[in-house]
């Protein structure tokens, strides 16, 4: 029987990169996002193993409304992607606009943990079942402008791990991928409202890594053996590294 997989945020970077490498893998695949006709033209390259679902993870009627209309020939989901997300400007939390901040955690948070629930009872039910969630280095290293992004991710490693603890038992496994620098998706764009140009000079020289390496991460975790349970996985490119803190001094 082939495993069925639900990538959200499907539309662009990693979800295209990971929906493109888990039908390579053999998967059937539902991709879920809010553009629907972004979709319907991936699904039109992938062929029937790709099913478009338009799904608002803010939304939960839209959560609730999707997940109800997907067709038998791509149930159960046994692969949860958790991969929708966005960041929204670097701004000082004493200058960030609170819209913002409250779009990152509904998206973030509150659509990550719905999604989670709404399709781990049946995970659970038949004793199978993998989620990946999406992370990010943020989550763990703060940095200016980082204030409630990164604050999101930490809640995403940490959710990921008490989801192990209450999963003790049963053969269900969660995975944190964290990904550090990444070109070649849309997150810049996103973050700096459409500025591509200051988009562009984040990554120049950066050799940052690519959205096909997280999709790579992705099929490895997904294809080690039931009993084997990967954490959490934190990816920079050899191009981004640690510094030490800063200390600004009264002189």
């Amino acid at each position: 029987m082939t495993d069925i997989a639900l990538v959200t945020g499907a539309s662009a970077g990693f979800g295209i990169a990971i929906v493109e490498r888990l039908i390579a893998d053999g998967y059937k695949v539902v991709g879920a996002a809010r553009r629907f006709e972004k979709l319907q033209e991936l699904a039109k390259r992938l062929g029937e193993d790709f099913y478009p679902l338009e799904m608002d993870v803010t939304d939960r009627s839209s959560v609730d409304k999707a997940l109800a209309s997907l067709p038998t020939s791509f149930e159960p989901i046994s692969l949860l992607v958790n991969n929708a997300g966005l960041a929204l400007g670097l701004d000082k939390a004493y200058e960030a606009d609170f819209e913002d901040w409250l779009t990152m955690i509904e998206t973030n948070v509150i659509g990550l943990a719905y999604v989670t629930r709404k399709l781990l009872p049946d995970m659970v039910k038949r004793n199978h079942g993998l989620i990946v969630n999406l992370g990010s280095t943020a989550g763990t290293v703060p940095y200016p402008g980082a204030n409630v992004y990164g604050s999101t991710k930490a809640f995403v490693k940490q959710f990921s791990l008490n989801l192990r603890a209450d999963l003790a038992g049963t053969r269900i496994r969660v995975s944190n991928i964290e990904p550090g620098l990444c070109e070649g998706t849309e997150f810049s764009n996103v973050r700096f409202k459409g500025d591509d140009e200051r988009a562009e000079k984040l990554y120049e020289g950066a050799h940052a890594i690519q959205a096909k390496d997280i999709a790579e991460t992705v099929s490895w975790i997904a294809s080690q053996p039931e009993h084997v349970n990967i954490n959490r996985i934190e990816i920079m490119p050899t191009s981004q590294t640690f510094g030490a803190q800063p200390v600004y001094r009264d002189l």
